[in-house]
């Protein structure tokens, strides 16, 4: 009975002995240097000076995943984006800049001439849906005041420059009250603005 049980013994311990060295001899995988953030934005600058910019904001996003303390990404994203006339997605942008830098004067300029363009162009649509009155008026009158303000001037869009083949004569007699009526709405709705003065 002795010879079995030590036989037992020795058939566990080889057992264990093949089970630790299988461990012991799993191949080590090297490991992956993790790409940086210069190295990441440089692929992304490739992608946009070939003139592949969505490839290169999707690149933006990934550096940005993968550091989410870097506002270099957002703002490669910010300015593709308001270049692009994308003004809303510009200020989306813009403001995850400011999350990680609230002084960031590209960002906050950004955000104030986006949120000036599509404002204008709102206005544009309500001035000629002929939608602009009540509160609206009101408040965009108070905007315009303060931008002015703020800007140091009384006027926020100047007035086009008349190029010398576009100026007409005037009529022989001051024209019609209806000619003058239809010029006067003809140049409000060329000028958002106009009603805000």
């Amino acid at each position: 009975m002795k010879p079995v049980h030590t036989l037992r013994r020795l058939a566990g311990a080889t057992s264990c002995a093949v089970i630790l060295s299988a461990c012991n001899t799993v191949p080590q995988v090297p490991e992956i240097p993790k790409p940086t953030v210069s190295a990441l934005m440089e692929k992304a600058s490739q992608a946009a000076s070939s003139g592949q910019k969505e490839q290169a904001v999707t690149l933006w996003k990934q550096t940005a995943a993968a550091f989410p303390a870097e506002k270099a990404p957002w703002v490669s994203i910010a300015q593709t984006r308001y270049d692009a006339g994308q003004y809303g997605e510009a200020i989306v942008s813009a403001q995850e800049i400011l999350v990680r830098d609230p002084n960031d004067q590209l960002a906050n300029s950004i955000i104030a001439i986006s949120g000036l363009r599509l404002s204008t162009r709102a206005l544009a649509d309500l001035s000629r849906q002929n939608n602009l009155s009540g509160p609206l008026r009101t408040e965009s009158q108070d905007l315009a005041k303060l931008l002015r303000e703020s800007l140091g001037e009384t006027v926020l869009v100047p007035p086009q420059p008349v190029q010398a083949s576009a100026v007409k004569p005037p009529p022989a007699r001051g024209g019609t009250p209806a000619k003058k009526g239809a010029k006067a709405r003809q140049e409000s709705s060329a000028d958002p603005f106009s009603g805000l003065k």
